[in-house]
């Protein structure tokens, strides 16, 4: 039997709260709803976590004490149906009466009143209830992230925020080296697909209203790949040339290392590295599709070992692991899972890459570094501290007119109609 889709959300954003990722407990619960059910499962779920601050602070004046930790499911059901009081088109007494209905299928009969009569008291308190959160919380953002924005994005922070709070775009990547950008928007029109071409990357499509990539032309033959057009500058950036030797050193799902393959057929070859073999299934899966080749490697780009030989390499992309920061909008739950002290963790994490990586790259080579972080801390701080600590590295300015100019590298942030939030920097190895 099908699962009613809001108990279904309870389940999904109580593992959250509980500390699991959203994309490792949704895929699941996904296949357990009724087809038809599943876009409103997924809109639950994204929508009640872009909202969750705001709506934790909400749940936090309504109830008399806080919930158990084995009721997180609960704590679940009460903040998606907040979700659907406040930001949804489904009237009130049906988002209430179905809200409650799911307290049932979740088995804990004792929760029917006390939901019920939490979703009732929002309603008739609202504005006295909002009137009461503090800034971090109005502005959907724990307070932590929010202080940080304000410090290092003053003038750029609201915009931040509003992209963070927004349903991203769907953005494309056209193979051109297949077909060219204003011929495949013009099969796009063709089918009735209102697109626009991106701004800082030439390959760069943007979906007028997401869909399924089975709707797109010539998706299954490779000629297009979803990717944000920030992450699209990864590969013009490092600029393959015929011959080289490249490696990927972050690479899962695959994205960056196919756009390298499309940029560049004629490579001695492209490694693609990452820590989870498991992920390494993803960028095999995407190369097939569009029919590129490269080498595929597990292991751990900061202790890689004797698996990368020194001076191997002409160019190395790193796309470091980060606090997603500059991509919440695709990942709601980064703002429930990411700590502050998670911040200093992960810089050191990306400074050991890069100090793991750097005997891997021959003399004159360059290193490209890549976070989709918007915290200084992770970026230009980083860069600057294995600058510091390594004589035979420089950075080189990038050529690039977009984003903001953010230490010794380039800040794009995220923009609600528009890129992801990412960091480029680039070093070179002194011959």
């Amino acid at each position: 039997m099908a699962l009613d889709p809001r108990a279904a959300a309870a389940q999904v954003i109580g593992d959250v709260l509980a500390g699991k990722s959203l994309n490792q407990v949704l895929a699941p619960r996904l296949l357990q709803v009724a087809e038809r059910d599943r876009g409103l499962l997924q809109q639950l779920c994204y929508g009640t976590l872009r909202q969750a601050p705001r709506l934790q602070a909400f749940l936090q004046q309504l109830l008399n004490k806080p919930l158990k930790d084995k009721d997180r499911d609960i704590q679940g059901l009460m903040l998606c149906g907040l979700y659907q009081l406040e930001g949804t088109r489904i009237p009130d007494h049906a988002a209430v009466a179905s809200t409650v209905g799911a307290v049932a299928v979740l088995k804990k009969p004792w929760a029917r009143g006390m939901t019920n009569a939490v979703l009732r008291r929002f309603l008739r308190e609202r504005e006295t209830l909002a009137g009461n959160l503090t800034a971090a919380a109005a502005a959907n953002h724990p307070e932590w992230l929010y202080r940080a924005l304000l410090e290092q994005w003053p003038a750029a922070a609201e915009q931040i925020m509003a992209a963070n709070n927004s349903q991203p775009p769907m953005t494309l990547r056209v193979n051109t080296g297949r077909i060219s950008r204003q011929a495949y928007l013009d099969r796009l029109a063709d089918c009735g697909i209102e697109a626009r071409a991106g701004q800082l990357s030439p390959h760069a499509v943007y979906l007028a209203t997401p869909c399924d990539v089975a709707e797109l032309p010539g998706f299954g033959e490779g000629e297009v790949s979803v990717q944000d057009e920030a992450a699209q500058l990864a590969a013009p950036l490092l600029r393959p040339a015929p011959g080289e030797r490249i490696l990927d050193a972050c690479a899962a799902p695959g994205g960056k290392a196919c756009h390298l393959l499309e940029l560049q057929a004629q490579l001695a070859e492209l490694v693609a590295m990452d820590v989870d073999a498991t992920r390494l299934q993803k960028v095999s899966q995407n190369l097939q599709r569009l029919g590129l080749q490269a080498n595929l490697l597990a292991g751990d780009a900061s202790k890689p070992g004797d698996l990368l030989a020194p001076a191997s390499f002409d160019r190395i992309l790193v796309d470091a692991p980060c606090s997603a920061t500059g991509v919440i909008r695709r990942h709601p739950d980064v703002k429930l899972l990411r700590r502050e002290q998670d911040i200093g963790q992960l810089a050191r994490l990306q400074l050991g890459i890069l100090r793991g990586l750097w005997p891997a790259l021959k003399p004159g080579g360059v290193l490209l570094y890549a976070t989709c972080s918007v915290l200084v801390q992770e970026n230009s701080g980083v860069v600057e501290q294995f600058l510091a600590q390594q004589p035979d590295s420089t950075a080189v300015p990038l050529a690039a007119t977009w984003g903001e100019n953010s230490g010794c590298g380039r800040q794009l942030l995220p923009s609600p109609a528009g890129a992801d939030g990412l960091f480029y920097a680039m070093l070179q190895k002194s011959d």
